[in-house]
């Protein structure tokens, strides 16, 4: 015990490194209110000092800001706006909205450029609007609609982010809209459980697949089976490039029944087969020589995610290939979307983390492969695209690029 005591004291009397007591002294002159008011003034401090102001305030008005966008895409504003420029009165009847609540709700769209103002037309009184920049953007994408929306379940669990992360909460609302990812057989799940995040998926998988199809080409394949493939909307993207490839899809039984159906509809029942079970546990269906995951292992802990993995190289044979379509953490200009987006949607929901790459690497080694590599392209902020191939039995010997 003295030994501990002593060295718990010696710890404490470590002086700290030289580039700790810089940034102390930088973080103490910041804070200090006299230092602000003078950057504040300062003409060659001034603009940074308002920037940085700016960005506190925004991540103190966060939630505001993405309140006025969820009410935006509720009354359909954006489509509304689609058909061309209108006014105040116009807008204010067709969202069945008093005016002044109307022009509240156009002045802070305005603001978050997802509405722009326009001048009057030829017989209109007063001023017009019509889509922002980012409004346009939001228009022409279902997908941005349909997170939106959703992300109310996501902002109900944020309200109290301590006890969420003290894990003393209630359950929480994701945890039970994504059922699998509490339940020890998530292939007995009744077909209703599964319905909502099927079709949240199904809205944004076109723009994921497009992400991927730029990054890989899937010609050179004689077979793909998609583990986790939904109503089967990436693989309906991937067949429309890839006239000869045959399909497989696995998921959960009722969602397997979904893509089954889909399939029919899009005329490919004669090379897309949808099978059910639960993908941790296997056993997958063999004949493939590409498998895909695709936004799938950020959604498990390290444990589920290697038997995910480990299940993916038992259905390849050892030439076979293995794609990761994922957003990775550390990603540069993205670093927020990783660790703080993902970061707490996935402990609301209550199970997965966000990875880096090199964090998938070593999973996919212990898994059984080899020669992972990052392919460039695409929008890094939305996924990341991971090739590995399947090593032989034996010593594995990793090559990376």
């Amino acid at each position: 015990m003295q030994g501990t005591a002593a060295g718990a004291a010696i710890t404490m009397a470590r002086p700290a490194h030289w580039t700790d007591r810089l940034y102390g002294a930088r973080d103490r002159l910041l804070a200090s209110p006299r230092f602000q008011q003078w950057a504040a003034a300062f003409p060659l401090t001034r603009p940074i000092a308002r920037r940085r102001t700016r960005a506190l305030f925004d991540l103190c008005a966060g939630f505001v800001y993405s309140q006025i966008l969820l009410a935006c895409v509720r009354l359909r504003l954006f489509e509304i706006l689609s058909e061309g420029p209108q006014t105040e009165a116009e807008l204010a009847n067709r969202l069945a909205l008093p005016r002044d609540a109307a022009a509240r709700l156009l002045a802070a769209a305005v603001s978050l450029q997802l509405v722009s103002r326009r001048g009057s037309g030829r017989f209109a009184k007063g001023p017009r609007f019509a889509l922002g920049p980012l409004g346009a953007a939001a228009a022409g994408n279902a997908a941005i609609a349909a997170m939106v929306d959703h992300h109310s379940v996501l902002y109900a669990d944020l309200s109290d982010p301590v006890s969420l992360l003290r894990g003393t909460g209630a359950p929480t609302g994701l945890s039970r809209y994504w059922p699998y990812a509490g339940a020890e057989h998530p292939e007995e799940l009744p077909g209703k459980h599964v319905n909502a995040y099927t079709a949240l998926m199904a809205a944004s998988q076109p723009m994921i697949a497009a992400e991927v199809l730029a990054a890989c080409r899937f010609d050179r394949y004689r077979c793909l089976l998609d583990i986790g493939g939904g109503n089967g909307s990436f693989l309906i993207a991937v067949a429309a490039r890839s006239a000869g490839l045959r399909l497989m899809l696995f998921d959960l039984p009722p969602i397997a029944d979904l893509a089954r159906a889909r399939f029919a509809k899009e005329g490919l029942s004669e090379r897309a087969a949808a099978y059910g079970g639960d993908f941790r546990t296997g056993p997958l269906p063999g004949g493939a020589d590409i498998v895909s995951l695709v936004r799938v292992i950020h959604d498990h802990d390290d444990a589920a995610a290697l038997e995910i993995l480990r299940a993916a190289r038992a259905a390849l044979p050892d030439d076979g290939t293995l794609l990761l379509a994922e957003p990775l953490s550390g990603t540069a200009g993205g670093e927020p979307i990783g660790a703080a987006y993902f970061g707490f949607y996935l402990l609301a929901m209550g199970t997965g983390r966000p990875r880096s790459y090199a964090e998938l690497k070593s999973l996919l080694v212990l898994a059984g492969f080899a020669e992972t590599r990052l392919l460039p392209g695409g929008n890094p902020l939305l996924t990341r695209v991971i090739l590995a191939k399947a090593a032989p039995p034996g010593p594995v010997i990793v090559h990376t690029r």
